[in-house]
């Protein structure tokens, strides 16, 4: 089930984008879109989750922030995408999870493994939101903008079809 909440307008320094809040069940997930995707194919996407360090702290002992900017500005340079934002913080283990692995993390350890060093799973995120979503939306056709084969694996068995990937390189 996705429930489609409240959209609107949002200007950025990528230019301005429509926003759409969505509903689980459970969490909200928002739908950041640039240019009619209507029927769309080939469409630009980034599947993000969000991150309190890089997003609200700038952190830069994380990534994401730059993940997001370099998104935003590709889908600016294409003129049509989408990113959707997973409420999914710390790998989805949540944010206790993400405080109490900082410090395998400054030892060196991967962040997924520092998650299990403290007890989490390496990775609990679920991106079959992002397929509903799409779905919602439309879009027939992606490219998606990750790292992650398990984004490219979760929408592909969620019937999204993925043309290609276009890793996001810092």
């Amino acid at each position: 089930m996705i429930v489609k909440l409240a959209e609107g307008n949002l200007k950025t320094k990528f230019g301005l984008f429509q926003e759409i809040l969505y509903y689980d069940g459970q969490k909200e997930s928002i739908a950041l879109m640039m240019g009619d995707l209507q029927g769309a194919e080939d469409i630009l996407c980034r599947v993000h989750s969000s991150c309190i360090f890089g997003h609200y702290f700038n952190s830069i002992e994380c990534d994401c922030q730059e993940q997001m900017d370099i998104s935003q500005e590709l889908i600016q340079r294409q003129g049509k995408g989408i990113i959707i934002l997973l409420d999914q913080e710390g790998k989805g283990n949540g944010h206790f999870a993400l405080l109490n692995s900082v410090k395998h993390k400054r030892q060196g350890v991967r962040q997924a493994d520092a998650y299990e060093a403290v007890g989490f799973k390496k990775d609990a995120r679920d991106f079959s939101s992002a397929a509903k979503i799409l779905k919602n939306i439309g879009v027939k056709s992606i490219r998606m903008l990750t790292n992650n084969d398990k984004k490219i694996n979760t929408l592909k068995q969620h019937g999204i079809e993925v043309l290609g990937i276009q890793k996001i390189e810092l």
